[in-house]
């Protein structure tokens, strides 16, 4: 433990912890716009019902498999953002939506008015994604999954690797009779490609500077 923290690089530490600020933020102006939940939520939520179970058990156990799979093949992606990011990031979504809503007074009814919001939630969303993933400082069993795709198959781009995750939850929340909503479409086939865009041309950049390079 004692090595493992003086290894750690705070610099890519507190670029992670921006990313999941960001994130929140995104996720919260995502929720706002009132236009579906993100794949693996709605996913989890349809399958729950179909269950009879609790979405916070269900969701509980499908990360613990997860993670198992994270462990055993992707267990250079565990690390402190693991932790931040499975602790924390639901307070920090909850802490901006009730500024947006309780503080700020925000009700966006017109139809217009939500798209653009759900297209700005999405945009802060991929940005947070890109920036607490890329230090390497540990990432949450979902967000694994697709690093590991993309470990293990190098030749194929990440967001593909992220689409088809996404796509799958999709699938499966909706063969489990939840509701697609156009957040869940848009968050399913643009999360990958816009969190991949950011990382070649924001992120990469800005840890290169960070380190040096």
């Amino acid at each position: 433990m004692g090595d493992y923290l003086r290894n750690i690089n705070w610099k890519h530490v507190l670029i992670m912890c921006i990313g999941n600020i960001l994130a929140g933020m995104g996720i919260a102006i995502f929720k706002l716009a009132g236009l579906g939940t993100d794949p693996f939520s709605g996913m989890n939520m349809a399958v729950a019902a179909k269950l009879g179970m609790a979405y916070g058990n269900f969701q509980l156990l499908v990360n613990v498999v997860l993670l198992v799979v994270q462990v055993a093949f992707g267990r250079k992606f565990l690390g402190i953002g693991t932790v931040v990011n499975a602790v924390f990031l639901a307070y920090i979504c909850t802490f901006f939506y009730y500024i947006f809503t309780g503080v700020m007074g925000l009700e966006l009814v017109a139809m217009p008015v939500r798209l653009v919001a759900l297209c700005v939630g999405v945009a802060i969303i991929c940005l947070g994604l890109s920036m607490y993933q890329m230090p390497d400082e540990g990432v949450a069993p979902y967000d694994s999954l697709s690093l590991i795709m993309t470990d293990k198959w190098p030749k194929i781009p990440y967001f593909w690797h992220r689409m088809s995750n996404d796509v799958v939850c999709a699938l499966i929340c909706y063969f489990a009779g939840g509701v697609i909503g156009i957040g869940t479409l848009v968050t399913a086939f643009g999360l990958g490609p816009v969190i991949h865009f950011f990382n070649r041309h924001f992120t990469g950049k800005l840890l290169a500077r960070v380190d040096g390079e």
